[in-house]
């Protein structure tokens, strides 16, 4: 499970790192924050192909080499992007960046329910997604850093090893997984069709959607807002990482007993956050205190959701996890681009609004579904089972 948790740490980083380097990477590529933000959420479209067709493509392929093939990927997509000069190079390395993300998450709640024992696998996805955290709290600020330093491109070559002893890593580590179903529209179809789970889908599209909006943009809110460079910069996006070290774990503790509760909580926490970021964005001590509640309550979401999933599509979490996956990174994309278009056209707290606005319904969403399902560790697919 560690070196799983390994590779989501580098996939993390690689996917969410450019948003701590939006400023000079636009600057390099000379074009403004709002077009490169909108150019890095472009892997969210091809991690959504990716996470709904590489099972179907490649339905007969052990899942142990699919993953070590994702990590190859995973590194040229790294080098690609440190080289890249032009949005063209950029986007060409988003894509296959995207491509890696969707096929590793698509395939990651199954992994792990095959490798923990039933009871253990709550804390087995707290221990994969502990991987998320470390990269949220020191991906941004030592990003940030290494940045100032060295430029913006050292900061990518320095993973392009990292990514290579992950590789070496899973090789060693996962035994063969044999496909134990195939994938195809009759069990995506009969998924879709569980009490509940379409519900409980559009709550999980709309939270990420709310938090990429305004997660993608705090560089920009940051430096003109709250008026940060340099050290101030870097210990903001740490104080937001190291946060998401207690909200990790805390989803992975909790999440067992009191998963109802927490997919509208977590969410409607986020969105009060969100606002109060927005609306006292000039006072320096009160974001440093918001943006680690930030981190904490942003980095249990997607644990509860997984908690979820492997509730609700217990007998099929293949094709729940790539139906997930795929709604999660076209949430991403679709934050990332309506953020961009009202940074353009308002002020830099006004992604941080949208996004807020966006927690809220999310949250209402799961409220209203749980209200309707009381939880239930035998039943299957409402937002409370």
């Amino acid at each position: 499970m560690r070196a799983l948790a390994f590779c989501v740490f580098l996939l993390i980083t690689a996917e969410f790192m450019p948003a701590s380097l939006l400023t000079p990477l636009a600057h390099s590529l000379h074009a403004t924050d709002a077009m490169v933000g909108q150019a890095i959420s472009i892997s969210g479209l091809f991690a959504v192909v990716a996470s709904l067709t590489l099972t179907m493509v490649l339905p007969r392929l052990d899942r142990r080499t699919m993953l070590l093939g994702l990590t190859l990927c995973l590194t040229l997509s790294l080098a690609l992007m440190a080289m890249a000069d032009h949005f063209a190079m950029l986007m060409v390395s988003r894509a296959l960046l995207g491509m890696v993300i969707g096929g590793f998450w698509a395939l990651s709640t199954s992994v792990v329910i095959r490798l923990a024992a039933p009871p253990q696998v709550p804390a087995a996805l707290a221990t994969l997604y502990m991987g998320n955290a470390v990269a949220v709290a020191l991906a941004p600020a030592v990003g940030n850093w290494l940045g100032m330093k060295l430029g913006w491109r050292s900061v990518f070559w320095a993973l392009v090893p990292l990514a290579a002893y992950a590789l070496l890593w899973q090789a060693k580590a996962l035994p063969p997984l044999t496909p134990q179903a195939k994938p195809g529209w009759d069990s995506l179809r009969a998924l879709l069709a569980k009490p509940g789970f379409m519900v409980g889908l559009l709550a999980l599209m709309v939270d990420f959607t709310g938090a990429f909006c305004a997660f993608t943009y705090f560089r920009p809110f940051l430096e003109n807002v709250t008026h940060l460079t340099g050290q101030g910069l870097s210990l903001a996006f740490l104080a937001l990482g190291c946060a998401a070290f207690v909200g990790t774990s805390l989803a992975g503790r909790w999440g067992a007993r009191h998963l109802q509760g927490l997919l509208w909580l977590v969410p409607g926490g986020l969105a009060m956050l969100t606002m109060a970021l927005a609306f006292w964005g000039q006072a320096v001590p009160a974001v440093l205190v918001l943006l680690c509640a930030w981190g904490a309550f942003n980095a249990a979401m997607p644990v509860c959701w997984s908690g979820w999933l492997a509730r609700s599509a217990l007998d099929d979490a293949e094709t729940g996890g790539a139906l997930m996956v795929a709604l999660i990174q076209f949430s991403i994309m679709g934050g990332g681009m309506l953020g961009g278009v009202i940074l353009k056209l308002d002020q830099p707290s006004s992604p941080l609004l949208l996004g807020g606005a966006f927690l809220f319904l999310g949250a209402a969403i799961a409220w209203g579904q749980a209200s309707l399902a009381p939880p239930s560790y035998s039943g299957g697919g409402g937002l409370g089972d």
